[in-house]
């Protein structure tokens, strides 16, 4: 009688460790997804390869019914020679047509500038002041570290409320999740105007990031760097080094 408890016990412990690993395996999967469907409704157009914006969802059907403080563009990297990537070229090409055409009267640039001799938000700002935009009307988030950071920081320091965020539309999920949990409006425009290269890498290594993010947004730690606050209502000057 002992015998027969105690292998039922075995299998019952067994069944137990089986369903455990089977939730540990599913619960990023279910994360993942989480962070897709809360925000695929915000995601409202993409940058199409002709150059034009096409919105997808009928609901939005005006830049003006959004009310943006300001077009977030969010750092790629850098070629060898200092200038943007062909993933930031095409973000910030979205995001100057979608400037020109009145969707938000400011512009955050934000991205890498750790170091001296690697500088995304200059480079950015370089291509948005070779496009002729007004030098006031460009802001700079020097600390865009992660897209963490620089969604924390969107409403630490430049205080916006509603903002429409550039990026590819694998990476808008995650950006839009982390501002709804910072308590401002984000929308998104994808950028996606060609094929990149490595993209498969990149697919999952932003589930993982989703993950990570999804955790974060729910203790909300601060970035490494904060300081004082810049509003996106003044002068963008007030941001640059």
């Amino acid at each position: 009688m002992q015998c027969k408890l105690s292998k039922k016990c075995t299998k019952n412990a067994v069944l137990a460790g089986l369903l455990i690993l089977i939730m540990l395996t599913a619960f990023p999967f279910i994360i993942n997804q989480l962070v897709i469907k809360n925000t695929a409704s915000a995601i409202i157009g993409e940058m199409r390869q002709e150059k034009e914006v096409s919105f997808l969802n009928e609901g939005q059907a005006s830049f003006v019914n959004l009310n943006a403080d300001c077009i977030l563009v969010l750092g790629a990297g850098l070629k060898p020679d200092g200038t943007p990537n062909h993933m930031l070229e095409d973000r910030l090409e979205a995001a100057l047509t979608l400037y020109k055409e009145g969707a938000a009267p400011k512009l955050l640039l934000t991205g890498d500038h750790g170091q001296d001799e690697y500088d995304e938000v200059n480079a950015m700002k370089n291509y948005m002041l070779d496009h002729e935009v007004p030098e006031e009307d460009i802001f700079l988030d020097h600390a865009g570290f992660s897209t963490y950071d620089s969604m924390y920081r969107a409403k630490a320091i430049f205080e916006v409320n509603t903002v429409i965020v550039v990026t590819q539309k694998y990476h808008q999920y995650r950006a839009l999740y982390v501002a709804e949990e910072m308590g401002y409006k984000a929308y998104g425009i994808c950028s996606d105007q060609r094929t990149y290269a490595g993209q498969q890498a990149r697919d999952i290594r932003e589930f993982l990031a989703r993950n990570k993010d999804f955790f974060k947004a729910l203790w909300k730690p601060q970035p490494a760097y904060l300081g004082d606050a810049i509003p996106i209502s003044g002068s963008g000057l007030e941001s640059w080094d």
